[in-house]
Order: structure tokens, then sequence, then C-alpha cells
């Protein structure tokens, strides 16, 4: 299947105010076709609703990640999740999207508020079809995505937020959509769509919430590969292949280690140029080349590479001051590089570095594997699609 279009997603929460967990949950599955979000809230707020989110939203992205039908995963979901009997309403709402990179999107709705599509600054209603399963109202619509789109679904802790923990009309369902077709720009990324709604909100709330508040967010791109070349092919013969496959990159076109650069300047008929712009630091300098992207030194670099993207994994804040950072050393520009992709194909060189005899061969040809599926790995969390070519 060829891919049209990627997703890039995120989200963001706001804790009710006084609580340490979230009653809120999103689940993001990723494949090399296809694209699952799914946000669930849970009745209430506190240690119960992060449960009962929680296992909402892992059941059924799995389930709809894995083929099966909606009928089985609700279904499902209402065999396993009680429904409060004060109440009489589910312990877990929830909102699916599903993308396939063709360009076709599902947008499955249970009772929370409605979910959002921006085309071109302007509401684009939803032709939402009523099914019933398992005695739940389902809102389902079926449509077409374009490069640009933004999909936004929230938690109903986004409405009506006031100060005074009453219902605030004048921000309500209408009010939120006017607030981002007007705020959203085509350009934002699902980071920067997030944090405009929830900002917002929390500044309604004064900062703090009455309800837990979150914002799930996926913006349609198009297919970018980025393509990173890193190491030469242990036969000489195949240099040409692989850097062909390079440079028919439809995204960024990086080359990372010193053997590697000289090998595709030479193919390319051009001079390397050394960056002695850019104030030393903890990795060697960058390089420049006419028709790359990125060159950067191999082993070190990668290794920094890799520490960044583990903490980026690790703490969302670090990864959204990583992105905006304006240092300029190699191991900054590759990360923001990447970041940028929809996916990433490595093309992994097994030729010895003659460089690191001194240390093994091996040994140096091992540590360069590893530290590719190091950032492979961190990249796949972190929503990109990956994969390591060997040649």
């Amino acid at each position: 299947m060829t891919s049209l279009i990627h997703v890039d997603a995120a989200w963001k929460s706001l804790f009710h105010y006084g609580e340490e967990l979230c009653g809120d949950r999103v689940m993001i599955r990723r494949s090399d076709t296809s694209f699952v979000m799914v946000l669930a809230d849970g009745l209430g707020s506190g240690v119960k609703a992060n449960i009962l989110s929680t296992l909402t939203s892992t059941i059924i992205s799995q389930m709809i990640f894995d083929g099966l039908p909606l009928s089985e995963a609700v279904e499902t979901i209402a065999a396993t999740l009680p429904v409060c009997a004060d109440r009489e309403v589910a312990y877990s709402t929830f909102t699916i999207l599903q993308v396939d990179y063709t360009g076709k999107a599902r947008l499955v709705q249970y009772d929370n508020p409605g979910a959002v599509l921006i085309r071109s600054g302007c509401v684009k209603p939803l032709d939402n079809k009523e099914v019933v399963i398992s005695d739940k109202k389902i809102l389902e619509a079926e449509f077409d995505v374009m490069p640009d789109d933004h999909i936004i679904f929230f938690s109903d802790g986004i409405l009506y937020a006031d100060t005074e923990m009453q219902l605030n009309y004048n921000w309500a369902q209408k009010d939120v959509e006017e607030f981002l077709a007007a705020s959203v720009q085509p350009e934002d990324s699902a980071r920067e769509c997030a944090r405009i709604l929830l900002a917002m909100v929390n500044s309604l709330y004064d900062g703090k919430p009455s309800d837990d508040c979150t914002v799930a967010a996926a913006r349609i791109i198009p297919a970018r590969e980025t393509v990173v070349m890193i190491g030469p092919p242990k036969n000489k013969e195949d240099d040409k292949t692989v850097i062909s496959r390079l440079m028919k990159a439809t995204g960024k076109k990086i080359v990372c280690g010193g053997t590697t650069s000289k090998i595709v300047a030479s193919y390319l008929h051009e001079e390397i140029r050394e960056d002695t712009e850019t104030p030393l630091g903890d990795v060697p300098p960058k390089a420049y080349i006419r028709g790359v992207d990125l060159v950067t030194e191999g082993l070190l670099t990668l290794q920094k590479v890799s520490l960044l993207l583990k903490h980026a994994c690790q703490d969302p804040e670090f990864y959204e001051d990583l992105l905006l950072s304006k240092e300029e050393d190699g191991a900054t520009c590759l990360v923001q590089a990447l970041a940028d992709s929809s996916a990433v194909t490595f093309l992994a060189g097994q030729s010895d570095n003659e460089g690191h005899h001194n240390l093994g061969s091996s040994i140096s040809l091992d540590a360069k594997q590893l530290v590719i599926r190091e950032i492979a790995s961190y990249l796949e969390t972190l929503g990109k699609i990956t994969s390591i070519e060997e040649k």
C-alpha cells in the first residue's frame, strides 16, 4: 500500500485540582498502514477513574487496531466495565479516531463532547450516523482527510470551564469550536493544538480545574520518509545503490559518519564543508554537503541522540523544549530533524569503521547497530514509523 498521508498526534491533560492522577486516558497505536487514537474519560476523578479509563482505552485501541469489528470492541467494554448504579451511566466514555494512510478516516464517539475537524481555518461538519451497540448510542462518521486537517477531541472537563465550579454557558461546544477555528493554524503541530486549547481552559478555571481535562489532537500531514545513512555498505559495489536510496527520500536526507560523508560527497561530486561557526560541545561538529539536509559525525553523535530521545520519552516537557531549542550541535539538530519526520528509515552500513580499529572493529560495529536500534525504538515511542535496512 502506498502511504499518502501520516498522522502527527499528541495529547495533554490537566488534572482535577487536588488530584494526583488523571481520570482521562489516551492510547495511541500505529502500524505502517494505519493509526488509532482513543480518548477514554473515566467517571469521576482520581484513582478509580484512572483505572477505568486506562482499561477502556487499552482494550478498545488494541481491538480496533487488530481489525476487530467496532461492535465487538464495544460489547467487550460493556461486559468488562460496570455501570454506575446511582447515575445509570457507564463508568467510562470514549472517542476513537482511526486513520488509514490512504486518507480514509473513521471517528467513533460515545458520550464524549463532539470531535472537531478543522480544515482551512473552518469547522467542517461531520456526517455522524447513530448506531446502538449493547444499549449504547454510538455516533460514527467516515470521511476523507487532507494534509493540514486537524482533528481534535476532548473530555467533558473542557466544556463549561469556570472558576466558580458552575456551568459556564459562554464556553460550550459551539464556543470551543469557534475558538479552535480562530486559533489553530494549518501549520500548527498536534502538540501545539492541544497546548492552545488547554491553556485557554486552564485560564477559564483560573488554574484550578474542577474536572480532569484532556485534549487529543491529530494533524494530517503528507507522508514524508526521512532517510538516514549511517556507515558505508559492507561491499563497496553497493555504495551507489545505497546513496541512490538516500537521495530519493521524500523527507530529509541525513548522513552520519566521517567516512560515510566522504563517500556521499564523492558520489554527488560535492565538497564537504565543516561547520566552524557552532561552538564546540560534547559532540563533534556538523558538516555540510550540497544536496544533503544534515551531515553529522557518527557514533558519538548518535549516542547523544539516543540519550536525548530517551529523556524525551520520559519527560514530555523536555521533549517540547528540545524541539524549540536553538542549539546548533549535531545531536540536537538530528533529534529535531527526526522529530519533524513522519517515517524514518535507517540505512545501516555493515562495513567496519577504519577509524575505530583501535577499539576493535566488531565492538564499533556492534555499538553502532545497538544505538541505531535504540534510536528507532525511542522514535516509535514518540509516534514515528521506523525501519532499519542493513547493507
